[in-house]
């Protein structure tokens, strides 16, 4: 009789299951935002961390009442995540308070930005709890004079471009807060009307993805059909052949090579940010130079992963690594919907290019090559299938992939103009996305007030020190930058001339330091 218990109380537990599904109390979680969810290790937790800085101290009560009528506009917000079986539902937290979600801190002593970047290291590093909604934000009281809220939400609510439209939901364009009805993101649609290299920004392959994008909805809309019979995938686009030799291609892709940025993980993240670039000069440096500003923006990051590598003695010459650059791939109609749709290509760095022009072409050759590329596409399409599958298929896949590549590297575009939450100006803003499988590099940029911001996580097992790539990244633009201001605007751009007048400018400062030395 006693064996017969547990039979029956499944029965019952199944029945249930049924019935709230059928009564609209549970939800099934997409085939990939389930694949983001089953992603989580502790070596990597799947989590976007955000932080905003305010010029003044945060109001707690005012801080609540923005949450409680902007981000909990979001029901999802209030829903936590169950297992039944091998699936995984949305439910309502029946215990639900925004107590258990809203946390203040205080740092120790006069904080500043290292005491923050500490404090939001730790947060990376600690896995949210599993029994409640997959979100916590923490008000920190005491930074730089103001305050700082740092937000930590699961990659399994919503893709980055979906979270900062959600996180603009809660802001104003002045300090008087404005009477609202559900959420608004004027801020960043306006943003990308002005300011269309901006769109470019975070949409690096915008042409791929605007010619692929009804592929990819056939794809992830028959991913059940195509897990059963891949052979079908063809028949879902006239661009199957392109399809095909682009699984190929990746399929076949050697590993990664061994660096100091690649290696055994551990559970403790760092994160840190730079000092902010210009957006001005850095799109006027693209236009001189016929490039865009994402290609000047990772030049600048490639160029400091090789001077890092270099001082921590390793060979650079001929080396390649690459970098998983999310693609923006969400429909119009479905520009106000948490969820992820985004895809994913794989970008090789060239770190052994040491002329940082001959660099910089080089990897605007590289996105060029990108955009006639199906990879995005078939990224997304595999998260699908992957979420649907058993947790070891998915498990085996991230796996193979992740082998592929040593970094993560995403661009945002923000607000062009001041923004106010909760009355309090926000001075500055960084986010950091998570790294999956066995990648333990991220890097992040963010504009915000014609500002760039640059942003890096690393795994302190591989780099514990990541102040000291990131610190890099300005003095990497002002090669850029100074060098073009020398050449003659009217004689076409030449990359190897260039090189040779930094070498003279090195050898001239270098004997004029030789001279004060000797009086």
């Amino acid at each position: 009789m006693e064996n017969r218990v547990p039979g029956v109380m499944q029965l019952v537990d199944g029945m249930k299951m049924i019935w709230d599904i059928g009564a609209g109390n549970r939800e099934g979680v997409s085939g990939v935002d389930t694949a983001w969810l089953r992603m989580d290790r502790r070596t990597n937790l799947m989590m976007i961390v955000g932080v905003l800085m305010f010029e003044e101290r945060m109001d707690y009560e005012r801080l609540r009442a923005v949450l409680e009528e902007r981000f909990l506009h979001y029901e999802r917000f209030r829903q936590r995540v169950v297992k039944i079986g091998a699936s995984h539902y949305w439910e309502n937290d029946p215990l639900f308070s925004l107590q258990n979600h809203l946390q203040v801190l205080d740092l120790p002593g006069d904080a500043g930005k290292v005491e923050l970047e500490n404090l939001v290291s730790d947060l990376t590093s600690t896995p949210l709890d599993q029994s409640r909604p997959l979100w916590h934000f923490h008000l920190v009281e005491n930074y730089n004079g103001g305050s700082a809220l740092v937000a930590r939400i699961h990659h399994c609510y919503a893709d980055g471009i979906s979270l900062i439209r959600v996180l603009l939901s809660m802001t104003d364009g002045s300090p008087l807060p404005e009477r609202k009805k559900g959420h608004r993101t004027h801020h960043l649609d306006e943003h990308h009307q002005d300011d269309d290299y901006m769109t470019r920004l975070y949409r690096p392959v915008a042409s791929a993805v605007n010619k692929a994008m009804k592929t990819y909805w056939d794809v992830v809309e028959g991913a059940v059909d195509i897990a059963k019979k891949p052979s079908k995938l063809m028949k879902y686009s006239h661009h199957g052949i392109g399809m095909a030799s682009d699984l190929a291609k990746v399929l076949t892709m050697p590993n990664d090579p061994k660096t100091k940025f690649k290696g055994k993980l551990s559970t403790r993240k760092r994160c840190v940010w730079a000092d902010p670039l210009s957006l001005p000069e850095v799109k006027h440096v693209g236009k001189a130079l016929g490039c865009t500003i994402n290609d000047v923006l990772i030049s600048c990051v490639t160029g400091a992963l090789r001077g890092y590598l270099i001082e921590r003695g390793q060979h650079v010459d001929g080396l390649e690594i690459r970098a998983t650059v999310p693609v923006n791939m969400r429909p119009e109609h479905k520009m106000d919907s948490l969820g992820n749709y985004f895809g994913l290509v794989f970008l090789s760095l060239p770190i052994g290019i040491e002329n940082p022009f001959e660099r910089l072409y080089e990897i605007q050759k590289r996105m060029g090559e990108l955009k006639n590329s199906y990879e995005a596409v078939l990224a997304l399409g595999l998260l699908a299938v992957c979420g649907m599958a058993p947790n070891v298929v998915e498990q085996t896949a991230l796996s193979l992939l992740t082998a592929k590549a040593t970094s993560v590297l995403t661009n945002v575009p923000g607000p062009k103009e001041a923004i106010y939450m909760a009355g309090n100006k926000v001075a500055d803003c960084m986010f950091w996305v998570p790294q999956s499988g066995d990648i333990g590099m991220g890097i992040s940029i963010l504009s915000y007030q014609e500002h760039i911001q640059f942003g890096l996580m690393t795994d302190c097992n591989l780099v514990p020190d990541p102040e000291a790539i990131i610190s890099r990244f300005q003095g990497e633009f002002e090669k850029l930058l100074f060098s073009t201001l020398m050449e003659p605007w009217d004689e076409p751009f030449d990359p190897k001339k260039v090189e040779r007048d930094i070498e003279w400018i090195a050898t001239q400062f270098s004997e004029k330091i030789k001279a004060v030395e000797v009086v």
